[in-house]
């Protein structure tokens, strides 16, 4: 007879696998080892989440529901500056990531090997809300106080200004001698200065 479903167990195993893949990434986690870390036997996992790559999946998208809406509630806002409003994506981003280091390397990877699976986590939370940002950048430039900039063009360079160290993080290791330890003083660093160089380059 098969367990009946529990949602704090099925919870447990998500717990289990980020922590598992926080310190093995996807690719060498094990599932025994993310049921020894969650308590539970490996039937368990299997019964839950299949496989290890749906495992990983369900991982992936439950940081997506919880962290989407607030990034969505920064770009949307009516009431912050453009200016706060990267200050605060860059906090958003940079803390996000830093607890999920996995995370980057799995959409990369996922993207071009599960485009499909991919897309359809991504729509869980659905597109950016651009409309307010579209006009604030407009209104800047128009005022001369920014050059001329699409919301697009703006999210995507941010977004990839701040995903990249995650992304190529054994890269950095060795180009510019980023260990475990320095690597944790960059981010708390990059936390500070990339907001001012982003908005410098918006600059006319």
């Amino acid at each position: 007879m098969p367990p009946v479903d529990d949602r704090d167990t099925r919870d447990r195993i998500l717990d289990a696998a980020h922590r598992v893949f926080v310190l093995r990434g996807t690719a060498k986690a094990r599932t025994q080892e993310i049921a020894d870390e969650a308590g539970v036997n490996k039937a368990l996992v299997h019964y839950y989440f299949g496989t290890k790559d749906a495992l990983a999946g369900a991982v992936f998208a439950a940081a997506i529901t919880q962290f989407m809406p607030r990034i969505f509630g920064i770009l949307g806002s009516e009431t912050m500056t453009i200016e706060e409003k990267v200050r605060a994506v860059v906090r958003e981003q940079v803390d996000f990531h830093f607890a999920r280091p996995y995370l980057s390397p799995y959409l990369v990877t996922e993207a071009h090997t599960e485009p499909e699976r991919v897309r359809s986590i991504m729509q869980q939370a659905g597109p950016a809300p651009l409309g307010v940002l579209r006009r604030q950048l407009a209104e800047a430039a128009s005022a001369g106080e920014m050059r001329r900039i699409s919301a697009e063009q703006f999210v995507v360079s941010l977004i990839g200004l701040l995903v990249f160290p995650f992304l190529v993080r054994p890269m950095l290791e060795v180009i510019v001698g980023l260990d475990t330890t320095r690597f944790s003083a960059f981010v708390e660093a990059r936390k500070r200065e990339l907001p001012d160089f982003f908005l410098a380059g918006l600059r006319p």
